[in-house]
């Protein structure tokens, strides 16, 4: 035989051998259509009937598995949060085993949920929730030669998430994933959490203003008048980021308060500038105080937000009713002192009056002074006062009373010294407040935890 008979053999024989394997993969194809018309057909599997339970009897067990994809927001106004998830479920139904062909078959796929049973898990604190169809539906369900069932979906839901604001900003919150069965009662359908890894969460999740610290997975079986329902929950722990509200709430009011005391500093006379310094402070913190109200749900307790932001304002508030004060002891002084020197100007009018009449009987005749002083004489009662200044037993010294006789009894000086006091107190209250405040409410968080 020539070398070209052993060719054309050769090329006869790759040509059979790839027409075999094309018909084993159409063959193949062909098997795994049988197979879905014989496990599937019309008349073969009823959708509506449950498959039974282990060995035949019992509820029928359903595994549940979750993955986190990404939470996008967390609202505290409206209490939700909004979630992206695959959903998986996997249950035995016996009614679906068939023949993997030596291992060949490993499973079959369906993309129409209604061809099989499926069970009937509802979120309950659900508000909204929609399905992902883009650019096809995203679920499907794998049927495995042993009847094993896998339902795997993405879905987005808004939960709702009931919060505890009172340690606001410095709180943990605590929002549930609830899952529970519609109409089959734990004797017909049982929820349970797949072992091993029930929940996953993508790596990297990012929020704006919280962190994931921890989830943890439980039962939340309910009992109502028809029967217990088989539930499963999950616990996402948030806990807010306090740098966020640090710079955007809490040194800008420190900044506000510092800065109406700065009219203790300016001078009494500076009416117009004390004024106007006090009552811009004034208004700009009620407006911080409204916008961070603006963003918080209107609830019944005090919050943590509410404590600060109201002794900011009332420290505020004190600073422009200490000017009013302090105006009010200025007038008051300059009144005093102009009715004093109008009584020493009545006095030496008085007494001029009297030493020219005086002059005048001089004149005449001698006068005879005295021997002893009447009790009204004023120079009497001078020499009497001078004595008792020298026999008086002397006094402890005071800091108070040494610090505030630096500021003599001239005009204005009790107006001066409430600015001084102010000056010192106004600081040394606030730092105590905040120094009660931070050990509180930290403190607190830390046992609540």
């Amino acid at each position: 035989m020539g070398a070209g008979h052993c060719f054309w053999i050769l090329y006869l024989a790759c040509l059979c051998s790839a027409s075999l394997g094309n018909n084993a993969k159409i063959n193949f194809r062909e098997k795994e259509k049988k197979v879905l018309d014989q496990i599937l057909g019309q008349g073969k599997y009823d959708a509506r009937i449950r498959p039974s339970g282990i060995n035949g009897t019992g509820p029928a067990i359903v595994r549940i598995n979750l993955f986190v994809r990404s939470i996008a927001t967390i609202s505290d106004i409206k209490m939700e949060y909004s979630v992206q998830l695959t959903f998986r479920e996997q249950w035995l139904d016996e009614r679906l085993k068939f023949d993997d062909i030596g291992g060949r078959l490993k499973y079959l796929t369906l993309t129409e949920a209604n061809r099989v049973w499926m069970p009937d898990l509802f979120f309950s604190n659900e508000k909204e929730g929609h399905f992902h169809n883009i650019i096809m539906p995203n679920v499907y369900i794998r049927i495995f030669p042993y009847g094993s069932v896998l339902y795997s979906i993405r879905i987005s839901l808004t939960l709702a998430c009931p919060m505890n604001l009172k340690l606001y900003p410095l709180d943990r919150q605590v929002c549930s994933l609830r899952m529970a069965s519609y109409g089959w009662t734990t004797a017909d359908l049982v929820f349970l959490w797949k072992e091993g890894d029930p929940v996953q969460v993508v790596k990297n999740l990012h929020l704006p203003r919280f962190t994931l610290e921890k989830f943890l997975t439980d039962y939340c079986n309910s009992k109502t008048n028809t029967g217990e329902y088989s539930c499963l929950k999950v616990d996402l722990l948030f806990k807010r980021e306090f740098s966020y509200y640090l710079i955007q709430i809490y040194i800008p009011c420190c900044m506000l308060v510092i800065v109406s005391w700065v009219s203790f500093w300016l001078d009494q006379g500076a009416v117009p500038a004390r004024v106007s310094l006090g009552v811009t402070t004034l208004l700009t913190m009620a407006t911080q105080t409204s916008g961070i109200n603006a963003s918080l749900p209107p609830v019944s307790y005090t919050k943590a937000i509410d404590v600060w932001t109201g002794v900011c304002l009332t420290f505020v508030f004190g600073a422009l009713l200490e000017f009013a004060l302090v105006n009010y002891a200025s007038r008051s002084d300059l009144h005093r002192e102009n009715m004093k020197k109008k009584r020493r100007e009545v006095e030496q009018a008085s007494l001029d009056a009297a030493s020219d009449l005086l002059d005048t009987d001089s004149n005449a005749t001698f006068a005879m002074k005295p021997l002893v002083r009447h009790p009204g004489d004023p120079l009497a009662l001078e020499k009497l006062r001078q004595c008792e200044i020298h026999m008086a037993p002397p006094k402890r010294p005071n800091c108070c009373r040494t610090w505030l006789s630096k500021f003599p009894t001239s005009h204005c000086s009790r107006s001066k010294r409430i600015d001084v006091i102010s000056r010192i107190t106004f600081p040394l209250v606030f730092a105590l407040f905040n120094l009660v405040y931070w050990s509180t409410y930290l403190f607190r968080e830390e046992e609540e935890n």
